[in-house]
């Protein structure tokens, strides 16, 4: 007869198991597995089974590993996995496209109804309209200060009715009023916390970010270098234009304010001695460009003009014998 598994051995093997995960994955997904049965668990489970591992355990059991296991490698990166196990939390380790599996995660969430003294993660709201229950069940709406009407022999709910707000506890009269209605406000699921990758640490919104996202915030980060170079005349890449041409600017004002000159300022200097001619100059420009835009319809338009390649007698008759 095979005896019964000591707890030291199944710490051995939890802990031998958990230095194996961390030397095959970089990638680890940080979940609140709160409210969630071993059911929904197990379903989730199977659901990423192929290049996901989800492990469970004792944070204590968790840190310990990690601290050891950091220790014996010498990979202190595994380091910034410790403030993370706090509270009701697991571990996801993937070998796939973060995102996907986030997504994956997220689709294995189950309604559950309204326990007493649960907190609760959204507003809840009563709808208006026919409940079902007959006029003796009043009682009920009239503690929560419910209006409702008997309508046909049944009681009817008039308007809606905010009747939690999110992070209030559940009190008895709601958790029986919403099982009367069959109504289960709240879902519960693995929710990502935090993402793991090769030692760093980040938000999972960043797994939503699309690559327009990254250009405009990459735009953003440039325009405040470029301002900042700008202001303590500090020269870099993205400033150098802008400095080039500001120094252009005084160099032209200086030899608009004094007799020095250059071939660029002559043409500046004549513009402001005669100002007609700076209107004759951005009319013929303007022509130009009416002119550029027309040339592409006029184009099209001899397109259509254009008759027919094929002759009568290439299509087989002709039009008079």
């Amino acid at each position: 007869m095979v005896g019964k598994t000591s707890k030291a051995d199944k710490k051995i093997a939890y802990d031998r198991k958990f230095c194996d995960l961390l030397d095959e994955y970089t990638q680890i997904l940080i979940v609140v597995a709160d409210n969630v049965g071993s059911k929904q668990l197990q379903d989730i489970r199977r659901g990423l089974r192929g290049d996901s591992v989800v492990l469970m355990g004792k944070n204590t059991m968790m840190k310990r590993t990690v601290r050891v296991h950091a220790d014996k490698t010498g990979n202190k990166a595994f380091l910034s996995l410790i403030p993370l196990l706090v509270g009701n939390v697991g571990l996801i380790f993937t070998k796939g496209d973060l995102k996907e599996v986030s997504e994956e995660v997220a689709k294995y969430k189950v309604g559950a109804p309204a326990r007493v003294g649960l907190v609760a993660p959204i507003d809840v709201v009563v709808p208006p309209g026919n409940t079902g229950l007959d006029p003796s069940q009043t009682s009920f709406f009239q503690v929560l200060n419910i209006p409702t009407k008997i309508n046909k022999g049944t009681v009817e709910i008039i308007t809606p009715v905010e009747l939690i707000r999110k992070g209030e506890k559940v009190g008895s009269s709601e958790a029986a009023l919403l099982a009367k209605l069959g109504i289960r406000p709240f879902s519960y699921g693995l929710v990502v916390l935090s993402v793991y990758e090769n030692g760093s640490v980040f938000n999972p919104e960043v797994l939503n970010l699309t690559e327009d996202d990254l250009i405009e915030k990459f735009a953003v980060g440039v325009s405040m270098a470029t301002a900042l170079s700008l202001a303590i005349s500090y020269p870099t890449l993205a400033a150098a234009p802008h400095m080039f041409i500001n120094a252009y600017k005084n160099v032209l004002a200086v030899a608009v304010a004094t007799d020095y000159s250059f071939p660029q300022a002559d043409k500046v200097k004549e513009y402001l001695a005669d100002p007609s001619k700076f209107v004759v100059a951005v009319t013929a420009v303007a022509a130009a460009d009416s002119g550029a835009a027309a040339a592409p319809a006029a184009k099209e338009e001899e397109k259509k003009e254009e008759p027919d390649e094929e002759s009568d007698e290439d299509m087989g008759f002709t039009l008079f014998d």
